[in-house]
């Protein structure tokens, strides 16, 4: 873990490599023969919060959070489901405001009965056995996944970092000054970013995203299902299910979220496209892979 935190440090400052080096070697300012005050000088001045943070240091933030949520979870072990979970991904994910990342977008269901989905930074998306559970048909799904998309492309993940651990570590790294990291400062380093993680994964697991920015990734997401040629309108069918589905307790979304039906009432009124149609070959593959 800290072999990846101290990469993510880094990795805007052209050594993307260094994730694959031992922080506990460490010595004189220089770590596997890499001079850590070399990899810095790129940086002229310091940064202050998310909004500054690169995408590939986002994509390591991302890693980070994803190894997290999967000590947590165990991957379904499902390669068809998985394969066909991410391709419905990738189409919402194109039609979306941002449909690239530093590493791209990546998909893995989880082997759950708990109904939920996260969202880490950079492009990291997780689906719950159970949340699939409750989805009828593709357009279902791909409003499922394009309001995580959404939370991607908001930078939702990011905003929930504490902007002080942030500007601790980007002044270190942004000085001039410092030719040589101590074994001090890469501790420091190494903490403000633990933290940084921890912030992520307890918006995403524990305490959920604030109600305006669930609203805006239903908002966000109906229009990207609408660009990739999917009916909107099927997340509000798989809300009024959630609705239902939520006198059954069992945490997950439920815990995190705003009420299904306040979901559906905060989304309004939403249509396909004039070019949707309905497909029965969308049918046939969704319940070829869905068979839970």
């Amino acid at each position: 873990m800290k072999r990846l935190l101290v990469a993510c440090l880094f990795a805007a400052a052209g050594c993307e490599g260094l994730q694959r080096l031992n922080v506990s070697s460490m010595t004189g300012g220089r770590l596997d023969g890499v001079d850590l005050g070399k990899v810095a000088k790129g940086v002229n001045q310091a940064r202050k919060g998310f909004a500054e943070i690169s995408e590939s240091e986002e994509y390591f933030i991302g890693r980070a959070v994803s190894a997290q949520v999967l000590s947590r979870y165990k991957p379904l072990n499902d390669p068809g489901l998985n394969a066909y979970a991410q391709k419905v991904m990738q189409a919402v994910a194109l039609a979306s405001d941002r449909p690239a990342t530093f590493r791209g977008y990546h998909l893995q269901v989880l082997d759950s009965a708990e109904i939920n989905a996260f969202a880490a930074p950079g492009g990291f998306i997780f689906v719950t056995k159970g949340m699939l559970e409750l989805v009828r048909s593709e357009d279902e799904l791909a409003g499922v996944l394009a309001h995580e998309v959404a939370h991607v492309a908001k930078k939702h993940g990011l905003k929930t970092i504490q902007t002080s651990r942030l500007t601790s570590a980007f002044t270190i790294i942004g000085s001039e000054a410092a030719k040589n990291y101590t074994p001090q400062q890469v501790t420091q380093l190494t903490s403000a970013f633990e933290g940084a993680v921890e912030d992520v994964v307890n918006k995403l697991v524990v305490n959920g995203y604030s109600r305006d920015k669930e609203y805006e990734a239903d908002k966000f997401g109906a229009q990207y299902v609408k660009a990739a040629n999917y009916d909107p309108g099927a997340l509000k069918g798989f809300l009024a299910r959630m609705q239902k589905a939520e006198g059954s307790g069992g945490g997950g979304m439920f815990k995190t979220h705003p009420s299904p039906a306040k979901r559906e009432t905060e989304l309004g009124s939403v249509s396909p496209g004039p070019a949707y149609k309905r497909s029965s070959e969308r049918g046939r593959r969704f319940s070829a892979a869905v068979q839970l």
